[in-house]
């Protein structure tokens, strides 16, 4: 089992630092699963633990300059890890300047992903500061634990309004409840809404569309018996939206969501080579 890498582009490097930021807010700990052409950052929490998943992938050639890899067997050539991504996060913010960082994986003491960070420095000699990871391999026989979480049925998908703009009403929402009411319907609709005994609090998006997916048979084919202006609604943890808002710093040129009714809610967030997906179970 062997794993190295090498970015030398630094507007790779920093976009590589972007998606570990923001995996760092979404997860303490994650499996992290390589294959010859995808990195994916991968966390599924158990329903017990609020449930919520996260399936991140990214094209390995977007990335890095060198990327070499030898599975666990020639029949099975992925490799799964877990890690702390902070401890990642933490590796490549030395790197900011670098002149190149590399990452391999090591088993000196214990299996680590060793980062070495290039920096540049005023006489010939490069300096090298290096940050050992210590990593999990995950045995093959639990690698079905980490398969793409299954998309549900969902009775609405439309599209997010800006981020920052959704971010800000959560934040203030947060102080006020612990859950959230996220409703949306066929006509490009979407509710942020919070109820309490003291307080009720909603906020209006509107004209915001639906993926290409919606108007067809994809989840809308009872599209045609059904009301467009019905919302389909569910009610998460509003800790854990904001989680996501707050974690965004890999700048989506699309983001969705799609609900299933009191069920789920599914975020999709589209970059030209990261997509990242999130799941927020509603809340009983």
């Amino acid at each position: 089992m062997r794993f190295r890498a090498k970015i030398v582009d630094l507007a790779c490097l920093n976009h590589f630092s972007r998606v570990i930021n923001t995996i760092t807010k979404l997860a303490k700990t994650c499996t992290l699963r390589l294959t010859v052409s995808k990195l994916y950052f991968i966390l599924s929490d158990k329903v017990a633990n609020g449930g919520v998943s996260m399936w991140c992938e990214l094209c390995q050639g977007n990335f890095f300059d060198e990327f070499q890899m030898e599975g666990v067997a020639a029949e099975c050539n992925e490799i799964y890890l877990e890690l702390v991504p902070e401890n990642l996060s933490r590796a490549l913010k030395t790197a900011q300047s670098a002149k190149a960082v590399k990452i391999k994986l090591t088993n000196k003491y214990c299996p680590c992903l060793r980062v070495a960070v290039e920096l540049p420095s005023l006489s010939s000699s490069s300096r090298i500061v290096t940050h050992d990871i210590p990593v999990g391999v995950i045995p093959r026989r639990l690698w079905n634990d980490f398969r793409e979480p299954n998309v549900p049925d969902f009775d609405v998908s439309i599209y997010l309004p800006a981020l920052k703009t959704m971010k800000s009403v959560v934040e203030r929402m947060k102080n006020l409840s612990n859950s959230i009411v996220i409703e949306a319907n066929l006509s490009g609709e979407m509710n942020l809404k919070i109820e309490t005994d003291l307080v009720s609090v909603t906020t209006h998006f509107k004209d915001l569309g639906y993926p290409p997916w919606a108007s067809g048979d994809g989840c809308e084919n009872s599209a045609q018996d059904r009301d467009l202006e019905s919302m389909t609604e569910a009610c998460i943890d509003i800790k854990k939206l904001q989680q996501l808002l707050a974690g965004q710093q890999v700048n989506p040129t699309k983001a969705l969501c799609n609900i299933a009714s009191k069920r789920i809610v599914h975020f999709i967030l589209l970059h030209e080579d990261v997509s990242l997906q999130y799941f927020i179970p509603a809340l009983a």
